[in-house]
C-alpha cells in the first residue's frame, strides 16, 4: 500500500538554500501513544508555535522544514526513499537533520554528531525540568555520575558538558547521517516512564498517560529542547559547529580500537594456553560429548600510526578554528559561505564506496553493527574487521579511516582560512 510523508517548509528570509530539516515518524505498530506519537504531537507543538511566530510576519534566516514520516516501522521507508529521492538536494543544503521518536518522563537523552555536542549542551542548559528546580541539563549530568563506574564518574566531573552518544540506527536518522553524511542529532526524555509497552498492545494513549508521561510535561519539555534547537540553527549568524569535542571523541574510539586489538592478542594466548595443555577438556562432564576447540590464529600487532598520524593533525585543525573563530568575525556572503562549509564537514566523514559489505552506509565514523543492528559501531570498518580477525581488511581501514579523518581536518583548515 502507499505510504504518505507530510512534509513543511518555511523558507528562510536570509539563507534559504541552508536547510536545518526536523523529523518524526507519524505510523505505528498498533496504537502507537508513546511510539511515535508522544514524539509527534511535541514537534507538532514546535510548528504550531512556529506558525503563531509566522503570522506576525517573521521568518527564519534559514529554511525550517519539518516531515511526519510513514512506514519507520517497516523499515525507515518514508525517511529513507525521501533523503535518496532529494540526496543531490540535500548533499548541498541540508545543514543539520533534528530527530525525534519515543519520549517519556526522565532524563535527557541525546545522540549524534559531536560536532553538533556543545551547541546542544548550551540548549539543555536553558531547558527547565518539569519535576524539579533543575534544568534538564543539570538533571541529567547528575545522573549521568550517580549510574555511572567509577571510571565514568571520574571523566564526567571532569568534563564542563554532557557527552553525547554516537548514532547506530532505529530511527529517521538513519538515512540523514549514514548515508548521506548530514548532521544529526537524536533527542528524547526517558528512564523514569516504567516501559513495557514497546510495540505492543498496550501502548495506548491510557498507559501512556497513566505512566509514560502523566499530565504530558516531558511532551512539553521536548518541544521546548527541539523548538529551541531548531530556533537556534536556523536564526544564528554561523551556524554553531565545533570540533574540539569531535576530535577527542575520536581520539577516545582510536584508543577503544587498539586496546580491543591488545586485549584479544592476550586472551587468544590465554586460550590457546588452556586448549594444549588440556584444561578444557579436564575441566568437562565426563558423561558428555565435547569437542575440543581448535587453537586461533595469532593476532598481529596492527599498525595504527596511519590513524594516530592523522589525529594530531585534526586536534590542530580543531584548535586553531575554535582559537581563529572565537576572535574573528565575518559577515555577508563570506558568512554564507563559511556555513557552507561548516555543515559540509559531515560529508567529508563518509566515503562513496560505503562500509565493506553494506556500501549503503557511507559514514566512516558511525555505523550500526553488521551483527548488531540498532547498536552503533564507531570506527566501524576498523572495529568489524578486528572482531571478525580480517587482518588484512583491518589494515586496509586503518588506512581508510586515517585518510578520512585528514579529509575532515583538510575542511576544517578551510573554514579556519575564511576569518
Amino acid at each position: 500500500k502507499p505510504i504518505y510523508n507530510v512534509i513543511a517548509k518555511m523558507k528562510g528570509a536570509e539563507r534559504a538554500d541552508q536547510w536545518i530539516i526536523r523529523g518524526n515518524h507519524r505510523d505505528a505498530w498498533v496504537n502507537g501513544a508513546d511510539d511515535p506519537l508522544s514524539g509527534l504531537v511535541a514537534m507538532m507543538e514546535e510548528a504550531r508555535g512556529l506558525s503563531i511566530l509566522a503570522k506576525t510576519g517573521w521568518r527564519p534566516k534559514r529554511t525550517i522544514i519539518y516531515a511526519a514520516w510513514d512506514g519507520e516501522e517497516q523499515g525507515l521507508l518514508g525517511s529513507t526513499e525521501w533523503a535518496e529521492h532529494h540526496a543531490a538536494e540535500l548533499k548541498e543544503k541540508a545543514a543539520v537533520y533534528i530527530n525525534t521518536d519515543s519520549n517519556g518522563r526522565g532524563f535527557l537523552g541525546i545522540g549524534g554528531s559531536h560536532t553538533l555536542e556543545k551547541f546542544i549542551n548550551e540548549v539543555g542548559r536553558n531547558i527547565q525540568d518539569p519535576q524539579t528546580e533543575l534544568t534538564v541539563w543539570e538533571r541529567t549530568r547528575a545522573q549521568q555520575i550517580v549510574s555511572g563506574s567509577p571510571t565514568e564518574r571520574k571523566e564526567l566531573l571532569a568534563r564542563s558538558d554532557l557527552p553525547i552518544y554516537a548514532l547506530g540506527s532505529g530511527s529517521d536518522y538513519t538515512p540523514f547521517l549514514q548515508h548521506l553524511g548530514i548532521a544529526s542529532l537524536n533527542i528524547g526524555f526517558g528512564g523514569e516512564d516504567g516501559g513495557g509497552s514497546y510495540h505492543s498492545i498496550y501502548d495506548s494513549f491510557d498507559h501512556y498517560s497513566r505512566f509514560g508521561d502523566p499530565g504530558f510535561a516531558y511532551g512539553v519539555a521536548l518541544a521546548k529542547v527541539c523548538g529551541h534547537a531548531t530556533l537556534r540553527l536556523a536564526n544564528a549568524d554561523r551556524l554553531p559547529f565545533e570540533f574540539t569535542n569531535f576530535a577527542e571523541t575520536i581520539k577516545r574510539y582510536a584508543d577503544e580500537v587498539t586496546k580491543l586489538t591488545d586485549t584479544m592478542r592476550e586472551d587468544t594466548q590465554t586460550m590457546n594456553q588452556m586448549v594444549a595443555s588440556g584444561m578444557l577438556k579436564n575441566v568437562q562432564d565426563p558423561t558428555e560429548t565435547f569437542v575440543v576447540p581448535k587453537a586461533k590464529a595469532h593476532v598481529p600487532y596492527l599498525n595504527f600510526a596511519p590513524i594516530q598520524n592523522a589525529l594530531v593533525l585534526l586536534n590542530e585543525s580543531a584548535k586553531n578554528f575554535q582559537k581563529v573563530s572565537n576572535v574573528k568575525q565575518i559577515s555577508g556572503q563570506a558568512q554564507k559561505t563559511l556555513d557552507v562549509i561548516l555543515y559540509k564537514t559531515e560529508r567529508a566523514l563518509t566515503r562513496n564506496a560505503g562500509l565493506p559489505r553494506r556500501d549503503w552506509f557511507r559514514h566512516q565514523i558511525y555505523a550500526p553493527g553488521f551483527y548488531t543492528g540498532y547498536g552503533v559501531k564507531t570506527l566501524p570498518g576498523v572495529r568489524e574487521a578486528i572482531e571478525q580477525r580480517d587482518w588484512k581488511e583491518a589494515g586496509e581501514q586503518i588506512d581508510i579511516a586515517a585518510k578520512t579523518i585528514e579529509n575532515f581536518a583538510a575542511e576544517i583548515d578551510k573554514a579556519a582560512r575564511m576569518f
